[in-house]
């Protein structure tokens, strides 16, 4: 199975996966970035595009390489990535659903002034206007669709333990 843990930058999606693998048996963290770092790494460039996401191969790519390893080793793959196009969530989700992968989709959310908080005080990737330009594009997401189609975990208050301690609890019920 897989437990996407989805949500934009600010909300704790990495670091909360660390913890989650740790908590689910048999558990690996697939970071569906590296695999539009792939393509970002292509010479000469693929058109370009502000986001490895619009690039069509991404999303196949991203269904194909969680089939493979779950094929390969068993057991569940959590996967940190923000994903805010619905058409893209759909492609992705119905590309495992196709090959009977179940999928725990789950949305760390916290309100705009706690996400650009943490953004600008990130002590390791340092403030980004590159994290910060998504906080929209989020909450708009959240509106129309995201908040429907996972459980939405607020995080404003939580560590991200706490968070992975309700998130592995969700996966066992």
């Amino acid at each position: 199975m897989i437990v996407w843990i989805n949500g934009t930058h600010g909300a704790g999606k990495t670091t909360t996966s660390a913890f989650v693998q740790r908590l689910l048996p048999d558990s690996r963290v697939l970071d569906a970035e590296k695999v539009g770092e792939t393509l970002m790494d292509i010479k000469p460039g693929l058109p370009g595009l502000d986001n490895f996401q619009h690039w069509p191969p991404w999303r196949p790519l991203v269904v194909e390489t969680a089939r493979h390893v779950l094929d390969y080793t068993g057991g569940t793959l959590v996967m940190p990535m923000t994903v805010l196009v619905e058409e893209y969530w759909r492609e992705i989700s119905e590309g495992l659903a196709h090959h009977a992968i179940p999928v725990h989709h789950f949305v760390l959310h916290a309100d705009q002034d706690t996400l650009r908080g943490r953004i600008e005080g990130d002590t390791d990737m340092g403030p980004s206007s590159f994290r910060l330009k998504y906080l929209e594009p989020y909450a708009e997401a959240a509106r129309s669709w995201l908040h429907r189609e996972a459980e939405v975990i607020d995080t404003t208050h939580l560590t991200p333990a706490e968070v992975a301690l309700r998130i592995a609890e969700a996966v066992g019920r």
